[in-house]
């Protein structure tokens, strides 16, 4: 199913002036015909009232085919089950009164912007509820198809990793419709599906990176081990689950403008226990890194003392000046010295 534009339609004021002329001159009609049968009764003021009440009774129907679209909207229409073509345009449309406008997530509600009522107001209110109230094509205003961008805000979900860590993660899906007959076509109903291809997307992506860096973990399918992680490559995790929604929406319609991350954690039963797994990462990388310093100060001591030959020392005292050294640099609280006033011998 190709989308097919409707071009050339935008006649709807010169339709609506006729209509409004054809009512007044079928007024006119059965009040002078009306007139003229109680004075002078004859088959042409007979004609004239039944032409005049024909116009009045039937003219309603043609105020069914006057369309009015905003900017970034589209009206999807079918005539007798055939689709006839879209609007896309913003303006005043005349078409067909017998088409129908076909939307079938007018009444769908998802957690997205856009995806609210609001009431018609001036001319378009007007056709609006003249269509409503007379003509066999429901809700029209519902019917509309939006083109804007919108953002679709995926519930949270519980999802483990690729080392089986459970995770919850919540994304945020900017998207508009680029193919009408598409969105409207060949699924059942678009946003529906897809909400429910965002969260297949997102288990297949999450599934592949670990919540941390881990060793020995291929995330690019290169067969070697990267440093990918959901929460060190957020970027990338974001642009793959992004690609991985526009394939399986393709068919709808649909275009993925983003994809954004917007919540991630582990799961509550393990939150604890990654906390302390964290923090006991962290300390010991703290301590290694203050062993790694003290043992280089330490070396540099004992050569500027050797360079320059401030006091010869052997290698146990070298020892104790060693061990005396580190505690004092590696300790977590300020050292308390102790003076000898005596011989160091």
């Amino acid at each position: 199913m190709s989308e097919k534009v409707l071009n050339g339609k935008k006649n709807g004021m010169s339709v609506l002036l006729m209509i409004i002329f054809a009512y007044i001159a079928g007024i006119v009609l059965i009040v002078f015909s009306g007139i003229s049968l109680n004075t002078a009764p004859s088959v042409l003021n007979i004609a004239g009232l039944a032409a005049g009440i024909l116009i009045v009774s039937l003219g309603w129907i043609f105020l069914a085919g006057l369309k009015v679209l905003k900017p970034q909207e589209a009206l999807v229409l079918t005539l007798f089950g055939r689709y006839v073509g879209t609007l896309k345009e913003n303006g005043f449309y005349y078409v067909n009164p017998f088409c129908v406008g076909v939307n079938p997530a007018a009444r769908t509600r998802l957690s997205q912007s856009g995806d609210v009522s609001e009431a018609g107001s001036g001319l378009g209110a007007i056709v609006s509820s003249v269509q409503i109230a007379g003509s066999m094509t429901g809700d029209y205003s519902s019917k509309k198809l939006s083109l804007k961008i919108m953002t679709l805000n995926n519930s949270r979900q519980k999802i483990n990793d690729c080392l089986g860590n459970p995770i919850e993660i919540g994304i945020a899906v900017t998207w508009r419709i680029v193919d009408t007959a598409k969105a409207v076509f060949n699924v059942e109903n678009y946003k529906e599906f897809l909400s429910l291809q965002c969260d297949s997307a997102l288990r297949h992506v999450v599934r592949i990176y670990p919540y941390d860096v881990a060793e020995n973990v291929d995330t690019t399918g290169d067969g070697k081990a990267d440093e990918g992680s959901l929460r060190g490559s957020s970027e990338v995790v974001a642009m793959r689950i992004r690609d991985e929604i526009q394939s399986r929406v393709k068919e709808a319609g649909i275009e993925i403008v983003e994809a954004r991350i917007t919540y991630l954690a582990y799961a509550p039963e393990i939150a604890a226990v990654m906390l302390q797994r964290q923090q006991a990462s962290a300390i010991i990388d703290a301590r290694k890194m203050i062993v790694d310093g003290a043992v280089g100060m330490v070396e540099m001591a004992l050569d500027r003392l050797n360079q320059n030959e401030v006091v010869q020392l052997d290698e146990e005292r070298k020892a104790a000046m060693v061990s005396n050294l580190l505690v004092v640099l590696c300790g977590n609280h300020d050292a308390q010295p102790i003076v000898n006033s005596g011989s160091l011998y």
